[in-house]
């Protein structure tokens, strides 16, 4: 149960102090010990159905505030709170945070420094975009998260096959099916977890993130220290980006990359981080992220004093090749500083990489994290433990069988 493994601490810490109602797309399981009642609804994208399954609860119980940490309900759970009379940032807020289109708008009219952008519909239009803003370029989903279709282009002869793979992941989506086409920022990536209550944003941690090697973009590693000197460099753009957006109370997190030493921002999603980076947070800081979003959808001030100054790391675990998952296991003793790991694949799974038309979540085998009193002993924890991982993949070519070693 993936919802478990990655959104489990959030439910966890919002349950240590809030009755919890819960509207949910399926039969809750894990979650029972968590809450007091739920409504089911198929598909919670659903305004009319999201919306009336609110009513229901809200005539069962005195509601003090709404919220979620799944970037496809964003927008109608705003909606939602709206209706219920809730405190929430405005839907449309939300609505700008989904769409990477508006967000370069407003980046632009805000002096928000970003990248050059355009919104296609065709390969000849992102033919155009492309050599109006220079390769590389950069082709994604309009409306997508987790990096499905993100891809690099370095050259004309590869746009045909960068469009048709962004197209396909933008075209699965439900509130836009645009492609963006994007100048190539080059530089590290990061991400900076924010809170915002009334107006006002707090900086709590920076995130340095490892990303796969291009064409892709493949999050593989993520790290947080407490003391990140970065906090100040990147912080003033991470809020000029939420007071673009509009966004008024919630947790953000804030995507960008450092270009010649500077912050460029790449998106601002309106939630709480996945792969557990929130949880990276707790640790390293002792901030309660969910508990925070939680505070902040009844309209309490929530608590940001660090109560830890540490550092943590998630190694995401992906094979070399894809194939049929045939070992997984640890060589050796338990490696230090290992906080937990996870293993959401298991022996005769099929697993597939975005190379062979696979995305995160077919290609992600499960993730390892790490504690430590710095972020770089942190990284080298999570590197030291999953090279103690064994992980054998087959793969079937044309008859051939090519067998992948360790995790990436």
């Amino acid at each position: 149960m993936e919802a478990e493994a990655y959104r489990g601490y959030c439910l966890e810490s919002v349950a240590a102090t809030y009755d919890v109602v819960l509207i949910t797309g399926e039969e809750p399981s894990w979650e029972v010990p968590y809450i007091r009642d739920c409504v089911v609804v198929p598909d919670p994208t659903d305004q009319a159905a999201l919306s009336a399954a609110g009513r229901v609860l809200a005539e069962r119980y005195d509601l003090a505030g709404v919220f979620t940490w799944t970037e496809w309900y964003l927008v109608p759970v705003a909606r939602l709170a709206r209706q219920l009379g809730l405190p929430t940032t405005g839907p449309e807020a939300m609505q700008a945070c989904r769409n990477k289109a508006t967000s370069r708008t407003l980046f632009a009219r805000h002096g928000v420094p970003s990248a050059a952008s355009a919104s296609v519909r065709t390969l000849h239009e992102a033919r155009g975009a492309a050599d109006r803003i220079g390769y590389p370029v950069v082709l994604k989903p309009a409306a997508h998260a987790a990096s499905i279709g993100v891809i690099r282009c370095d050259t004309p002869e590869q746009l045909t096959s960068a469009f048709e793979f962004a197209n396909k992941a933008a075209g699965l989506g439900r509130e836009n099916t645009s492609v963006l086409v994007e100048e190539y920022l080059d530089g590290p990536e990061l991400s900076v977890e924010c809170v915002t209550h009334r107006g006002e944003s707090t900086v709590v941690a920076v995130t340095r993130k490892t990303v796969s090697d291009p064409p892709y973009f493949e999050e593989l590693a993520h790290s947080v220290d407490a003391g990140d000197p970065l906090i100040d460099v990147v912080a003033p753009a991470a809020r000029a980006a939420i007071r673009a957006l509009g966004i008024t109370d919630g947790v953000a997190h804030v995507e960008m990359r450092l270009v010649d030493g500077r912050p460029r921002l790449v998106e601002v999603n309106g939630r709480i981080a996945g792969d557990m980076i929130g949880h990276l947070v707790r640790l390293a800081t002792g901030i309660d992220l969910p508990r925070a979003a939680a505070d902040i959808a009844c309209d309490r001030a929530p608590d940001l004093t660090p109560t830890r100054s540490s550092a943590a790391a998630i190694q995401l675990i992906y094979p070399e090749t894809s194939g049929i998952l045939r070992r997984l296991d640890f060589d050796g003793s338990r490696p230090a500083g290992l906080e937990r790991v996870h293993f959401q694949r298991h022996v005769g799974d099929q697993i597939l990489l975005p190379a062979d038309g696979g995305d995160m979540f077919t290609a992600r085998i499960g993730y390892l994290i790490t504690t430590a009193p710095t972020a770089d002993l942190a990284q080298a924890r999570a590197e030291q433990a999953a090279h103690s991982l064994r992980i054998d993949v087959t793969r079937h070519i044309a008859g051939d069988v090519v067998v992948g070693g360790r995790a990436a």
